[in-house]
């Protein structure tokens, strides 16, 4: 009967019975989705989880990812399961049937945000997976990544030849490899060249365009602003190059500033940003192929493969 009055929406039902009814028929209704694709599955399934952030959707590294992954997917006849995952808000997910063993072969994590937890809970359920934008040394975890400390140390390197010594940093999420490990470059650069690095010219932008714009007003207050800037995402970097501008300043002849990731929309900044260009697509695609020979048993794990960047030089940067 109470089953009942809940299909039928009636009102005189106790909120803990309600909440009960819909559970079991969240579960009933999710096993037969799960039964009915494992019985009709002819290929592989992987799941792709992307970590949800701030303009998600409108994320180069995001985008460039998904790209790599549906070049490699649709070559190898493997079916995607996408997944846009809370940060440590992912117990649904993570016990759910259709993270199962029997129904999906294998996960691409794009990034993990430093949430290992959902990782750990992965690897507990002998679920196989490949770790993309991070780089596990110790831990026999399959990663595909950049060395983006070496990255950022060959980009303030670059600014240093140049002649400039007040260099600041927009710094990405520090919660995630790609900041943290940019800042830690940027800051052995300094420490190496002998060049003292103030707290004041370190600002976390967080890879998104508001708080980038805000560290920017704030760099350029300062009593003696920076001559350079090293934006950890080209996002960042033309929002401060924005912000220069409306403040009255030339790019690159009153302050210098650089990027990371060689996003096309580069191309439409009032001046040609010099950058890093990392293989990001490439990044998606070996993550699916390689999760793709393991699952298969042809290739033995723990994979660790760290990816060439380049430093693309246009006309944002110049000599002090």
């Amino acid at each position: 009967m109470v089953v009942s009055r809940v299909l039928q929406g009636a009102p005189n039902v106790k909120t803990q019975d309600r909440e009960r009814v819909n559970k079991v028929i969240g579960d009933l209704r999710l096993n037969a989705i799960v039964t009915s694709a494992t019985k009709r599955k002819t290929g592989k399934v992987f799941g792709v989880i992307i970590p949800r952030f701030e303009d998600i959707f409108h994320s180069f590294y995001a985008t460039e990812v998904i790209r790599g992954v549906a070049l490699a997917a649709s070559r190898l006849k493997v079916d995607i399961m996408m997944h846009v995952s809370e940060r440590h808000q992912h117990e649904d997910w993570l016990t759910s049937n259709a993270l199962s063993p029997d129904y999906i072969d294998g996960i691409v994590f794009a990034d993990i945000n430093g949430d290992k937890q959902q990782l750990k809970k992965v690897l507990a359920r002998k679920i196989p997976c490949v770790v993309l934008n991070n780089s596990f040394e110790k831990e026999p975890i399959n990663s595909i990544a950049i060395n983006n400390e070496d990255a950022a140390i060959e980009v303030t390197k670059y600014l240093i030849k140049l002649g400039h010594k007040r260099i600041a940093t927009i710094a990405g999420d520090l919660s995630t490899e790609a900041g943290k490990k940019r800042l830690d470059g940027f800051k052995a650069c300094m420490k190496e060249n002998s060049i003292r690095l103030t707290t004041k010219y370190i600002t976390v932008g967080h890879f998104l365009r508001s708080p980038a714009r805000g560290a920017m007003e704030y760099l350029l207050k300062l009593k003696e602003p920076p001559t350079a800037i090293f934006a950890a995402s080209d996002v960042m970097a033309m929002e401060a190059i924005d912000v220069a501008r409306k403040k009255g300043l030339n790019v690159p002849e009153d302050i210098s500033i650089v990027g990371f990731d060689d996003n096309p929309l580069c191309r439409y900044s009032p001046v040609g940003l010099t950058t890093v260009w990392q293989p990001i697509t490439e990044m998606g695609r070996m993550g699916v192929e390689f999760l793709n020979q393991i699952v298969a048993g042809k290739k033995t794990y723990p994979i660790k493969i760290l990816l060439k960047t380049k430093l693309v030089e246009r006309k944002s940067c110049t000599k002090i």
